[in-house]
């Protein structure tokens, strides 16, 4: 027979020797490098010396118990999943822990083909944890012009957009930055230029929506000495401005359809005409575009030309709205609270007012949350911002709930009910539903497990072991 391709590195630390062995050897048929150790003591240096995925350890173990031997694997390897198991188990260690950074708790005995799920998911977040500390370290690599110019979030979406980055960072192509107004889009600009070839030489700015066609025009272009009334003198444009460096256009959509077609040519062949001249000139910039509106519209209404959608979309970077990242939102007001600090001493927000800035849907996107605070820190009692400093809007429109797209499995530490409902119900599934052993495992009364029951609408399940087990004795479970 042969295995299953590998799974992932696994350590099992458990001081019965010989349900260590058997579930090392049932998860090594499964595809799992699996190490076992029955003393705790040895695992750090394990640790150390290996590169486990993940930590299936014993609760009660001699000199330890797993809380503690999770704890101090976890300062040896940060992104390590740790699990723990046991046949004597309480709400209490089952939340402590969760607390600890337990990804999960399972209760002995089980059998191999109920924990392979869970093991599989366990390897879905220990490659999300070193997935992000590849991308932190790709941050970490990108230079920002100052510390208030940084890209903060650890977000599945930002981190895309960090990799695209530092990708297109290094050529000249063209880039199209899309993304609802607010979050952040002249930020890419600058991060673009910034870790290019090009960062020695000028980044310019300029805002289609702010200008009238014609001084749009000069200002990209330039004029000559009497081009039009009022022109008394030259003046280079922003193409010359910006030469050898970037030149940021935002708002490209609201560029007028002549001024489209002299932006296309600049982009084809790198040349253009002063207003009033008839001299070619040429620059060399590289063009970061931005957006807020849908350019495929804009190109079937007949407002954008096709030709320059196509040029200016050879490399897109699509920034998502703060409301798709709710995940990030800690991290925002952080770096807010420090870049843009209103007195001298450093300002915190407390749990509450933190949920309700997480739970609110942003229209403003980055930048209303960075003029909320600024009003917070202005309005605050002290140094700590609550409820009361946050504007009425977000209060009453705020959602206390948790983040869009979390896979129910990976659960916060701080989702005690939730680890409840579950250690309660697994504890009734292993007594075959008899409240009296139920109770008594959980060290709990029946008064107290029935008001769980009834709290979490829980099945009562078979009324005796016979009836209803977890599984029958001639099914020989690993562990």
């Amino acid at each position: 027979m042969s295995k299953s391709p590998l799974r992932g590195s696994l350590l099992v630390v458990d001081d019965e020797v010989e349900l260590m062995r058997a579930l090392c050897e049932s998860l090594g048929e499964q595809g799992f490098v699996v190490r076992g150790l029955s003393n705790p003591a040895l695992a750090p240096d394990a640790l150390r010396e290996g590169n486990f995925d993940i930590l299936m350890s014993d609760l009660m173990m001699p000199g330890t118990d797993g809380i503690q031997l999770l704890r101090q694997s976890l300062e040896i390897d940060p992104n390590l999943v740790g699990i723990i198991m046991t046949g004597q188990g309480t709400i209490q260690t089952a939340v402590e822990a969760m607390k600890t950074g337990a990804f999960d708790y399972i209760l002995k005995p089980f059998r191999i083909q109920n924990v392979l799920p869970i093991l599989d998911r366990a390897m879905e977040v220990r490659r999300l944890r070193v997935e992000n500390v590849r991308l932190r370290s790709i941050v970490k690599e990108l230079t920002f012009e100052s510390a208030r110019y940084h890209i903060v979030g650890s977000s599945p979406v930002l981190r895309k957009v960090t990799q695209m980055i530092e990708k297109v960072a290094r050529t000249d192509a063209t880039v199209l930055v899309r993304g609802p107004s607010g979050t952040g889009k002249e930020l890419v600009s600058r991060a673009i230029h910034g870790n290019s070839s090009r960062r020695d030489h000028p980044l310019v700015t300029v805002n289609c929506a702010t200008l009238q066609e014609s001084l749009l025009e000069s200002e990209l272009f330039g004029h000559e000495r009497g081009a039009f009334t009022g022109a008394d003198k030259a003046k280079a444009g922003l193409f010359e401005v910006a030469e050898g460096g970037t030149l940021f256009v935002d708002e490209v959509a609201e560029m007028a359809p002549a001024l489209q077609a002299k932006l296309l040519r600049v982009l084809e062949d790198g040349h253009y005409r002063r207003v009033g001249s008839t001299q070619e000139r040429h620059a060399d910039v590289r063009i970061v575009a931005a957006t807020n509106k849908a350019l495929e519209d804009e190109v079937k209404a007949g407002r954008f030309r096709e030709d320059l959608f196509f040029r200016l979309n050879v490399i897109a970077i699509t920034l998502p709205a703060l409301k798709d990242r709710r995940e990030d939102v800690p991290e925002l007001v952080a770096h807010f609270l420090r870049t843009r600090q209103m007195g001298k001493t450093p300002f915190a927000v407390d749990p509450a007012a933190m949920q309700v800035l997480c739970g609110y849907d942003w229209p403003g996107n980055i930048r209303e949350l960075a003029n909320v605070l600024e009003r917070a820190q202005i309005l605050a009692e002290g140094n700590t911002i609550t409820t009361d400093d946050l504007p009425e809007n977000l209060l009453l429109v705020s959602k206390p709930t948790p983040v869009a797209g979390t896979p129910p499995p990976v659960r916060s530490p701080d989702d005690l009910e939730g680890i409840e409902r579950r250690h309660v119900s697994d504890v009734l599934r292993r007594h075959g539903g008899n409240k009296v052993h139920a109770a008594k495992a959980l060290g709990i009364s029946r008064r107290t497990l029935y008001r769980l029951i009834e709290k979490y609408e829980l099945a009562e399940g078979p009324k005796t072991a016979r009836e209803g087990p977890l599984h029958s004795e001639s099914e020989n479970p690993t562990a």
